[in-house]
């Protein structure tokens, strides 16, 4: 048992050193807009996503793209001399997940107060190498 265990770390170590990471912490973007934006580029090339944010109206779309650039950024500082066009990067994984809430008091009729609630979220950006099998 011990073995298998071994091995089965020592692999998903060696994928892990494939993923390259970017967060985002504290957006003031509720989850649920920046989850629409999120779910158009998940698996897609990154040129494509990066083409894609770039044209979508959404505010949500300009953080994701700088989100996007920072692991692009964090990728070629680990592999300096290669080009990302020969790389095959897509977006790997993408989750948005919701961070503090800012609550505050709107005034109501008949003396009664509504609670509104300021959404923010994280997003983590995972960007990874495709494996292309070059047939000979």
């Amino acid at each position: 048992m011990g073995a298998r265990k071994r091995i089965r770390a020592e692999k998903l170590k060696k994928d892990r050193k494939q993923l390259y990471m970017a967060r985002l912490n504290n957006c003031p973007t509720s989850p649920r807009k920046m989850r629409l934006v999120a779910d158009m580029i998940r698996g897609a090339d990154v040129e494509s996503a990066l083409n894609m944010l770039k044209s979508s109206p959404k505010e949500a779309s300009g953080r994701l793209h700088k989100l996007l650039l920072s692991a692009i950024a964090n990728w070629q500082n680990k592999n300096e001399g290669v080009r990302i066009e020969d790389s095959h990067l897509f977006v790997k994984e993408i989750n948005v997940d919701s961070a503090r809430m800012l609550k505050r008091i709107r005034p109501a009729p008949q003396g009664r107060a509504h609670r509104i609630r300021k959404r923010s979220n994280h997003v983590t950006l995972i960007v990874g190498n495709k494996e292309v099998s070059v047939s000979e």
